[in-house]
């Protein structure tokens, strides 16, 4: 048949041809929507706002963002740098922000009502590790002569007894020793505290039922507040003598030569929990499949952080120190960032997990992780009464969320964008790690067991203390 011909058969049969065009799109259309089944809902907001603070360990979200893996959920983000701690808390608990890089004290914090009262909860854990605990060149140059030396070199973990000396000194001579941490729900607070007592050095209760939120009742070192980025420079001028902080801010005083990090939180706690993703509870209820979605998006940052043996990690170096995130040179961040530390100057030592995005569970909710941030805030005062065992799992199944982040991660299994092994089990005991004794005075940590744990402890508030 001649091609007119097949024209002029086509044009005399113009409904059939639009009915057969039909079926074949909602045939295609029918397939393609299949394919594309989401296996978490659609986000009931895209437009989002994250804020952060400029430190290494806000890594996920810039990483998230750049890699495009917010843009895969159907998110579109912004991040935004915050003033400091509690200006980002007040943002997400007052809807100006969706959700934030925190302090995982703080979901905590502002659910019992420890400072500004609201109902925060978290199903991202962002991280393991990443503090250190930083001096000025004098103290170090008097702690030197207590601290053991071998080819040279001082020996590694540097206990808080070898500051001890140091503190007594100061306290005779009738000088206040002050040190400097970031917020009082920050696990720097918590791992200062623990450091210094540890060593036998009280670093003070807080009575905030007599209205006294210092935290310096009874102590031989005074804690206050310092906003991370300005910790160098105050104690340059030596408003403080030495500080807990996250990175980049202790390899910042080696690369400055103004100060000597003593001592990792890795050495403190191996493997501690660190920063975590908090949002509003009203925002989680609202928005339940958009928080799956971000909380994906969050577990293949980590993942990509971490992969590899870390082989990421230069470029995330470099990601990380543009000014819109943590604005640090690119040296400074890959000391701890690519697997090493440096402690004196020259003094550059292997720590491969300074920095933990992903593996060991990191990125996992723990209940038992909660449970340690509410023993330290009982062992220091900032909950003034003694609270049940069962009290303590209450909050921490209130704020943690192991559910949000197991529907997560079984999405990105079901979309072959993860391992089922890289996950722990999800049922019902998961959220409580085995008991942990990996900590600088030898202590060991059950999560099921906080009263009895606390009993354990020198210095700090028993669990039937009251101040």
């Amino acid at each position: 048949m001649s091609i007119t011909n097949k024209i002029a058969r086509l044009k005399a049969a113009p409904r059939k041809i639009t009915q057969l065009l039909a079926v074949a799109w909602l045939v295609s259309t029918s397939f393609s929507m299949a394919q594309s089944e989401p296996t978490v809902g659609w986000p009931e907001k895209e437009e989002l706002k994250f804020g952060f603070i400029k430190l290494t360990d806000m890594a996920p979200l810039a990483i998230a963002y750049e890699k495009g893996f917010f843009e895969d959920e159907g998110l579109y983000v912004t991040l935004e740098a915050q003033a400091n701690w509690k200006v980002l808390l007040d943002r997400v608990i007052d809807g100006q922000l969706d959700g934030a890089h925190m302090l995982a004290g703080q979901p905590l914090g502002a659910t019992i009502g420890f400072g500004t009262e609201s109902h925060v909860v978290t199903a991202f854990s962002m991280d393991l590790n990443g503090n250190g605990i930083t001096v000025s060149n004098d103290v170090w140059e008097k702690m030197q002569a207590h601290i053991p030396h071998q080819e040279g070199k001082p020996v590694h973990p540097i206990k808080a007894d070898y500051l001890k000396p140091v503190v007594d000194e100061y306290r005779q001579a009738g000088k206040p020793f002050k040190m400097g941490m970031v917020f009082p729900v920050s696990t720097h607070n918590y791992e200062l505290r623990y450091w210094l007592a540890a060593g036998g050095i009280h670093p003070g209760y807080y009575a905030p039922h007599k209205g006294d939120t210092s935290g310096q009742i009874d102590a031989d070192a005074l804690l206050s507040v310092t906003p991370p980025p300005q910790m160098p420079a105050t104690m340059e001028a030596g408003t403080i003598h030495g500080y807990c902080v996250g990175e980049p801010w202790n390899q910042q005083a080696v690369f400055k030569g103004i100060g000597v990090p003593v001592i990792t939180d890795y050495e403190i706690w191996k493997n501690n929990p660190e920063k975590v993703f908090g949002v509003s509870q009203a925002w989680a209820e609202q928005y339940p499949s958009t928080h799956i979605r971000v909380v994906k998006a969050l577990i293949r940052a980590a993942m990509w952080l971490d992969e590899n043996n870390n082989a990421n990690r230069p470029e995330a170096v470099k990601i990380l120190a543009r000014s819109n995130y943590v604005g640090a040179d690119e040296e400074v961040l890959a000391n701890s960032m690519t697997g090493t530390f440096e402690y004196e100057k020259g003094d550059k030592r292997d720590v491969p997990d300074f920095n933990v995005f992903f593996r060991y569970n990191a990125t996992f909710p723990y209940y038992s992780d909660a449970i340690w941030y509410l023993t330290q805030m009982r062992r220091w005062g900032q909950i003034a009464q003694p609270k049940s065992d069962d009290w303590y799992k209450e909050i921490a199944r209130k704020v943690y969320k192991p559910d949000v982040y197991a529907k997560a991660a079984k999405a990105l299994i079901a979309e072959g964008k993860a391992n089922p092994e890289d996950f722990p089990e999800f049922d019902s005991e998961t959220g409580f790690k085995p008991p942990q004794s990996e900590f600088i005075d030898g202590v060991t940590y059950d999560g099921t067991a906080p009263n009895a744990y606390l009993e354990q402890f020198n210095i700090g508030l028993k669990s039937d203390t009251v101040l």
